[in-house]
């Protein structure tokens, strides 16, 4: 129980960041660039991310072939634009699982 000031007990300092020019404790940065490759690759393999891409784009696609002649199908096609760059932007950035 830590009611008090214990004599027995040692305090320690936190040990200091290395320094250098790596700090990385001898990663190889190209390892690191597969890695991210691989865990993208994977993140786009998944059926979540498939079928919003995919959704996306078939709205792209049926904004473009019924025709543009209204501002409701510019917003249409904002919409399904953006929602696929936010689909490529989660793909793009690191995951922090």
């Amino acid at each position: 129980m830590l009611t008090g000031y214990d004599e027995g007990a040692t305090v320690r300092a936190p040990a200091a960041p290395p320094s250098g020019a790596n700090t990385m404790n001898g990663t190889n940065s190209r390892e690191i660039a597969s890695g991210a490759g691989k865990s993208r690759l994977a993140r786009a393999l998944r059926i979540e991310w498939l079928g919003q891409t995919v959704a996306s784009l078939c709205w792209i696609a049926s904004v473009l072939t019924y025709g543009i002649s209204s501002n409701g199908d510019w917003l249409q096609l904002a919409a399904a634009s953006a929602w696929l760059l936010a689909n490529i932007a989660a793909i793009t950035t690191a995951e922090a699982d």
